[in-house]
């Protein structure tokens, strides 16, 4: 909360930023989008619409991750709560690769 003294007043006011939330999906082996810009904070949602299994991770500084293997019609989520430049790949299927710039 941040508070302004005006005179005698006292204004106080709040704000906040809503996190946005993307959707990558996974099919014919490749994710949906081979790069992505989103802010700090934002969810993305990865989603499996292939018949076999997929294991999406990330081995960057600016955001280490490893969802595991899950199968069609799931979805795993990650928060980015640093900025940078993220190599998202999958496991399972090493040609798999996209970036995600957070800013």
């Amino acid at each position: 909360m941040r508070q302004l003294i005006l005179g005698f007043s006292l204004v106080a006011f709040s704000y906040s930023v809503s996190a946005a939330e993307h959707t990558v999906g996974q099919k014919n082996k490749e994710f949906t989008e081979s790069s992505l810009t989103i802010k700090v904070g934002d969810t993305v949602h990865f989603r499996n619409d292939d018949s076999f299994f997929h294991n999406v991770f990330s081995l960057s500084d600016a955001k280490f991750f490893d969802l595991g293997s899950f199968p069609q019609g799931e979805s795993k989520s990650v928060v980015f709560d640093q900025a940078g430049e993220i190599e998202v790949e999958c496991a399972i299927h090493p040609t798999m690769k996209m970036k995600i710039t957070v800013e």
